[in-house]
């Protein structure tokens, strides 16, 4: 199984192409697009969304994620042997959020031409000649360590900021690290922090109280914070959407309250 994460949108051919290119080489591998609707060049929304669907899918799928604002430079083209599966991109910390739930248990650098699509590979487009080839190889069976040198782990990029939640006894400090599709404002707070206790959080001015659902009673809706299924704690607002009320952006502060 192959899984397809990409900002390449749906209105060009960029993702067709890529399935082309892995059913030349592998016609019976099973592809699944994740997104292809990753804002353009967002590489922490990338990381979060890949984060988030990888403990969903079997042991030994394949994740080729393309958001690669550096595509062409001197950023290496990436694939990482992980316990459930394989990575496979741009060395830019697109992988940060699935290294948060696996370790890893090796790297390389995908050098190695004969598993291109191209041996000169277009420098805007690595998506097609480098990564879906290498992913068609590797589910064919194809052993890691041929598509090129090894990479030391610690010399992974990883993204900074973004597992930077604060816990205090009293709650914390953390930071908006997505911006759903619904103008849910999911924050990096781990939803372990609040079992079996009464929380709120809290943004600029506004305090907002926990809740269990995204369902509201109220004939005006008020902003509601939860528990995501992602893990993390989000703010929402039912029948509407939080993002447009609070003009938020990601990076902004969040505080945890814990109530007693």
């Amino acid at each position: 199984m192959i899984t397809l994460l990409t900002d390449f949108g749906l209105e060009d051919i960029y993702v067709g192409v890529m399935k082309g290119v892995i059913a030349g080489i592998h016609p019976q591998a099973h592809v699944i697009d994740l997104t292809h609707q990753i804002p353009p060049q967002n590489i922490a929304l990338g990381s979060f969304q890949l984060g988030n669907a990888y403990p969903h899918f079997p042991p030994g799928t394949i994740h080729v994620a393309v958001v690669d604002p550096g595509v062409g430079s001197h950023r290496r083209a990436i694939a990482i042997q992980m316990p459930s599966g394989i990575l496979i991109g741009p060395d830019n910390g697109l992988f940060s959020h699935v290294l948060q739930y696996e370790d890893a248990i090796s790297a390389v650098e995908l050098t190695n031409s004969q598993y291109w699509y191209s041996t000169q590979p277009s420098n805007t487009f690595h998506g097609r000649d480098i990564f879906a080839p290498a992913a068609a190889y590797l589910a064919k069976g194809l052993s890691l360590q041929v598509m090129g040198p090894e990479v030391p782990l610690s010399a992974l990029t990883a993204l900074s900021n973004i597992f930077t939640w604060q816990p205090t006894p009293n709650g914390g400090t953390g930071n908006i690290q997505a911006i759903d599709y619904f103008g849910n404002l999911i924050t990096n707070i781990p939803a372990s922090e609040v079992q079996h206790i009464s929380w709120s959080l809290q943004i600029d001015q506004h305090h907002i109280h926990s809740t269990t659902s995204y369902t509201t009673e109220e004939a005006y809706p008020t902003l509601k914070a939860l528990v995501g299924s992602h893990g993390w704690l989000e703010i929402a607002l039912p029948n509407g959407s939080a993002h447009h009320i609070l003009n938020s952006k990601i990076g902004d502060p969040v505080e945890l309250h814990l109530n007693p």
